[in-house]
């Protein structure tokens, strides 16, 4: 082997095993780095943005700002780490927002919903708690629960996957080696998968060739998705056709203030994500991911073990297009490719059984798209 090889393969072995980000959004702040938060506030029945709403960091007194008449938030200088945010505002009830991760990698933009409030009282106590069991669908009245894809990255076994978080719920049962969800007792090829609203395909990599109805991981990246819906039962009248349960995913808009660019090496794949504005002065953004796997990227350097290559690569995107008089329209789209190449034995001389030589290759394609439009009446 020349020295060409044996270079490629160290250059290989660091992209697939160490983890690195451009840090593009980091601002400075004395010694310590900082960063910057921003968001929308919306009215949770209608959607409609809400101005002059009250914004403030639990564990930073002092920080805190008021919503413009498009109800959009800006709060810099934020040291970089996990935050508490709480919104107040005449009419509505509080809402707090915990465990918020920022990061020197880029801004972070969140979407707060605020329910109105019916009562009048006297004299309001609040006392704050981690409530993950409301979900974001305000149809959903039971059998509903809300999954962060912050919480995904982070917790054990997550690998960056949704549908690996559900595992502890009541009446679900995870697949061994898969993300095949069982919800009741029923076969998880009868899940429903849904995204922006839209039902879609098993969005899983070598969905079905092992169970079906689940995958190895899921093409979602957790660059581009929002926060999603996990249903075990009770399904609003939008999931007619759900038997087992629902997994109702949101896609999140991109920066549409600053362009933000980010490359992950891992053990799952290359990643590459981009965000950023279409038109500032319309507010339009862009987000897109691409994954191409590690497996895939060892074959071609000739580093893959023995008993054959995963190789699969995804594409996510959603654009975004606010308009003064029209509503807001959406585009989205998301697909994989798929391919299990098996190592051969191609010497008949060394099989040990009849069909060594004969193993099957597997290739699948999947895709999803489609064009929202919100109008507020």
């Amino acid at each position: 082997m020349n020295e060409t090889k044996i270079f490629a393969k160290v250059i290989g072995c660091v992209l697939c095993f160490l983890t690195v980000s451009f840090h593009l959004s980091a601002q400075t702040s004395g010694d310590q780095l900082t960063g910057v938060i921003r968001g929308i506030i919306i009215d949770h029945a209608s959607a409609a943005p809400l101005p002059y709403v009250t914004i403030s960091l639990v564990d930073m007194p002092g920080k805190g700002t008021v919503t413009s008449e498009t109800g959009e938030f800006a709060l810099s200088g934020i040291l970089l780490g996990r935050h508490t945010l709480r919104t107040s505002f005449v009419g509505y009830e509080p809402n707090t927002v915990y465990e918020i991760l920022l990061t020197s990698a880029k801004e972070v933009y969140l979407e707060i919903s605020l329910k109105e409030n019916v009562l009048e009282l006297d004299e309001v106590v609040i006392t704050t708690q981690k409530d993950k069991s409301q979900p974001l669908n305000k149809m959903a009245l039971l059998g509903a629960h809300m999954l962060s894809v912050e919480e995904a990255s982070r917790f054990a076994g997550g690998l960056d996957d949704p549908a690996r978080l559900v595992s502890s719920f009541a009446g679900v049962s995870p697949g061994v080696s898969t993300n095949g969800i069982s919800v009741h007792g029923n076969a998880p090829s009868l899940l429903q998968w849904r995204l922006e609203g839209v039902e879609i395909p098993n969005p899983n990599h070598f969905a079905d060739v092992s169970t079906l109805g689940g995958g190895v991981l899921s093409s979602l990246s957790g660059n581009v998705l929002g926060n999603s819906d996990f249903f075990t039962g009770a399904f609003p009248a939008e999931y007619s056709n759900a038997v087992s349960g629902v997994f109702d995913m949101k896609l999140r808009n991109g920066n549409n203030r600053n362009f933000e660019h980010t490359f992950q090496a891992g053990v799952l794949g290359l990643d590459f994500a981009s965000e950023g504005p279409i038109s500032k002065t319309c507010n339009s953004s862009y987000i897109f991911n691409y994954r191409y796997s590690t497996t895939g990227l060892m074959s071609k350097l000739e580093m893959a073990s023995s008993g054959g290559v995963l190789d699969y690569q995804d594409l996510n995107f959603k654009l975004n297009f606010p308009t003064k008089n029209a509503g807001i329209f959406s585009v989205w789209g998301t697909g994989l490719i798929d391919k299990a190449e098996p190592d051969l034995e191609y010497d008949p001389q060394k099989w040990k059984y009849k069909d060594d030589g004969k193993a099957s290759t597997a290739k699948q394609t999947s895709a999803a798209g489609g064009i929202n439009h919100r109008y507020f009446f």
